[in-house]
């Protein structure tokens, strides 16, 4: 299991912001930063073509940077050539996933911090170190890609979790802006005082009383630990999962959250089918480095703020992704040797910028603070904000497809008024025997 563990001197060591991503390093503090980072060291040449499939989930500017990114190793390794598999996250694990059975997995793969220890686990990865220097990360970033005290993903970044709101509409609206320290009663209160206030059709916030990542947050707040336990045993705490749902039956009965069907429509970052950007909603989670891609989507409009709390934060911070390599490439060497340019390189960081956080090297980072964007600004803020107390960031092995797959079938039912939140309780703890060590 990786459990990450925050205090103030680690978390300024991974810091990492908004950039202009989406959907989970290392900072200045404690980084190299007397020379600014050379280009990564180059194997020896080879003339012998090699074509690298490479996949990753994003928003289109990660797309864009990543693309280009590409471009570059190609022109500095003439022979490399890539093919490039990218989409939103959606559908992302589930095709991946079925690759990988099929023995048919691309050469590169970008992974969620909650998948890496599994894929780690069952092999589906090949060792990277010592082919990638890894001398400038944090050794706690590290360890979630890590099995059997081998090295099979690379952490790219770290972010912030916490919410993101429509500000320029809430003060069209006249309702009150959250602030950074806000409570969970504060949240649930501004909901109900914003009803009088809230056009045809506009919603509060999304239906989360399903939402694994913000009940999390929930049960985090009110000091009951993490969904799942640190030695691998569910950890729902009954009473608190049963006042959260309840909390959103409330919700959803005096509209100030969406219909299901609508709900069931909301598709991150997309221009037309987000919720908030499409006007249908005010209050949304968001990871730190997603800002960029809100912003651009609508200039000036959101702001962010930091998970509620209750007697303990909610919010936290951990990686945001890793790189890893295939057990399945025929070419692993040449996918090892990039996956080092792209985590290491200069130039290379120039073009990727924050797309994936702040890069957990400690030398790119530090290049890149150095020309932080307007939006980049907004997201290291975020971030300011949740290092202080923020909570433990817990990936535990095995669990993936009990987040994935099991507590989002519960959490559609419990939205569509299919099952009760007792009986939803009762569903997930049947469905975690399966999973417990």
């Amino acid at each position: 299991m990786f459990k990450w563990k925050r205090s103030l001197a680690i978390l300024a060591t991974t810091t990492a912001l908004v950039g202009t991503l989406a959907a989970c390093g290392s900072s200045d503090k404690g980084a190299t930063t007397s020379s600014a980072p050379t280009t990564a060291p180059t194997a020896k040449a080879s003339t012998e073509p090699v074509k690298l499939r490479i996949m990753w989930w994003g928003a289109q500017n990660r797309h864009d940077a990543t693309l280009k990114a590409l471009e570059l190793y190609t022109k500095n390794n003439p022979n490399v050539t890539f093919e490039p598999e990218y989409s939103g996250m959606d559908g992302y694990l589930d095709k991946l996933s079925t690759q990988a059975a099929a023995n048919n997995a691309p050469d590169i793969v970008q992974l969620d911090p909650g998948w890496t220890p599994d894929w780690a686990a069952r092999k589906q990865l090949v060792e990277l170190t010592p082919t990638v220097d890894v001398s400038k990360f944090d050794a706690k970033l590290m360890a979630g890609g890590q099995s059997g005290g081998k090295q099979y993903g690379i952490p790219l970044g770290s972010v912030a979790f916490g919410m993101i709101y429509d500000k320029a509409a809430m003060d069209k609206l006249s309702i009150k802006n959250p602030a950074n320290g806000w409570n969970w009663d504060e949240f649930f209160a501004l909901a109900k005082e914003s009803k009088s206030k809230l056009p045809s059709g506009t919603y509060f916030t999304k239906d989360y009383g399903g939402n694994y990542f913000v009940y999390s947050a929930y049960q985090y707040a009110k000091g009951k630990g993490s969904v799942v336990s640190p030695d691998g045993k569910f950890n729902v705490d009954q009473a608190t999962y049963l006042e959260w749902t309840k909390k959103f039956e409330e919700l959803r009965k005096e509209g100030l959250v969406p219909p299901a069907d609508v709900n069931a429509s909301d598709k991150e970052n997309d221009p037309k089918l987000d919720l908030m950007v499409s006007g249908k909603i005010l209050v949304r989670y968001a990871f730190s480095n997603g800002y960029g891609t809100y912003d651009s989507l609508k200039k000036g409009a959101y702001a962010l703020v930091t998970m509620p709390r209750a007697s303990a934060p909610g919010g936290w911070l951990k990686p945001s992704m890793y790189l890893a390599v295939s057990a399945n490439s025929k070419k692993q060497e040449e996918a090892k040797k990039f996956v080092n340019w792209f985590v290491n390189d200069a130039e290379a960081a120039k073009i990727l910028g924050t797309v994936r956080g702040l890069p957990a090297n400690k030398d790119i980072s530090a290049l890149l603070q150095a020309s932080f964007s307007d939006q980049d600004k907004v997201g290291l803020e975020l971030l300011r904000a949740t290092e202080k107390d923020g909570q433990t960031w817990d990936s535990t092995s095995g669990w993936t497809n009990f987040i994935d797959k099991d507590w989002t079938l519960v959490g559609d039912q419990l939205t569509f008024g299919k099952i009760t939140p007792q009986q939803a309780f009762d569903q997930l703890k049947s469905a975690s025997k399966s999973y417990e060590k």
